[in-house]
């Protein structure tokens, strides 16, 4: 064999090799390029994503910026009376806000639980992320530290949410949350009592779904932003379930429940009957279904199949996407799910509609 042959056959294949790394590099580029930055966030919500692309496109602002910013206008525009104040008053008529919001980079979270009396709770989240080395506040205790940051304490009621507050206690308090408990919250309103250990030992278990969720009482705008390098950040903001018990949280402000977020991989976002979808972390599960190569909308229907077979009539939708600008949704029990999505392909804000799969009958 002549070596000197073989020396050019090899330098010759190792140059080829180079040439399709670099080749199918550069297709990745183009490609990020025609798909990113990108904006996708729960429901037809499409003035919150106009504002979080107008922030990440225009390279005035991070992901992080872009998040909380779109879903800031979902809180001042009260998006379906779910998101911000004024909206989902408790027993006791008072409104109260949840939101979180997360960094793909760092991994940091900032959230807030049953916040009163502050209208900008995706931004006091943030606040809680910058200002601190905690992840969660609740409570009264955060909206004392929001006014410490300089946030306005006002009350979250309206004449809308005080109205609707008026028309549930008149109606013996229903829907009610209350299980296992006299008297009767199927026709009675409190206070209540726990019933008989006994009577509730020999009694039917309950399925502990919210069966009053739908597209119209959803509890939550999940936004997840990815720039043009490829970076990610995800948040969530609601003012939670009508009529909930008071101090009762929902999946929003969990992380891997109401959003999850990784920069090696993408993020995604929940919406739906949250005190079930939190027992599952669908979000972070989401995610990882993304990093085992499952597409966007396949993740998120697997979330769901967990999902349900545990609750089958239960309502949630997800949406997810990739950190290359692949993206999808999947939904269950509505009657139809929207998500509202902007990357650079698309003039203006794209409004997708996803067919839901229903309980089996």
């Amino acid at each position: 064999m002549d070596p000197k042959h073989d020396a050019q056959k090899e330098f010759k294949m190792s140059y080829f090799l180079l040439f399709l790394l670099l080749s199918f590099h550069v297709i990745a580029v183009v490609f990020s390029a025609e798909v990113l930055p990108l904006v996708i966030n729960t429901w037809a919500f499409t003035n919150a994503t106009q504002k979080a692309w107008e922030v990440i496109s225009s390279g005035d602002g991070s992901v992080l910026d872009a998040v909380e910013q779109g879903c800031s206008v979902c809180e001042i525009e009260q998006c379906d009376g779910t998101v911000g104040y004024g909206g989902s008053p408790d027993e006791t008529g008072e409104s109260t806000l949840d939101a979180m919001i997360m960094d793909g980079v760092t991994h940091d979270v900032g959230s807030v639980a049953q916040l009163r009396r502050i209208k900008s709770a995706i931004s006091v989240a943030r606040a809680v992320m910058m200002y601190t080395k905690h992840t969660l506040l609740v409570g009264e205790a955060a909206t004392n530290f929001a006014i410490e940051m300089g946030f306005h304490n006002e009350s979250l009621s309206t004449n809308s949410s005080i109205e609707k507050y008026k028309k549930w206690k008149a109606k013996d308090c229903q829907p009610n949350f209350r299980q296992n408990v006299l008297p009767d919250p199927e026709e009675h309103c409190g206070p209540y009592h726990p019933s008989n250990l006994k009577e509730k030992q020999a009694g039917k278990q309950q399925q502990r779904v919210n069966m009053d969720v739908d597209e119209h009482n959803h509890d939550t705008i999940g936004m997840i932003v990815i720039d043009e390098d490829g970076n990610v950040a995800g948040g969530t903001s609601t003012n939670g379930a009508s009529h909930k018990v008071p101090g009762r949280v929902g999946d929003s402000p969990i992380t891997g429940s109401g959003a999850y977020v990784d920069n090696d991989i993408g993020g995604a976002a929940a919406t739906g009957d949250g005190d079930v979808m939190m027992r599952f972390l669908p979000s972070y599960q989401a995610v990882e279904n993304l990093r085992q190569g499952m597409s966007p909308t396949k993740a998120c229907e697997d979330v769901l199949v967990r999902i349900v077979k545990k609750y089958p009539t239960f309502s949630g939708a997800l949406v997810a996407a990739t950190n290359k600008g692949l993206y999808g949704g999947a939904c269950h029990g509505f009657s139809s799910f929207h998500y509202s999505l902007q990357m650079p392909s698309l003039k203006s804000v794209k409004v997708v509609e996803v067919n839901c799969t229903q309980p089996s009958r």
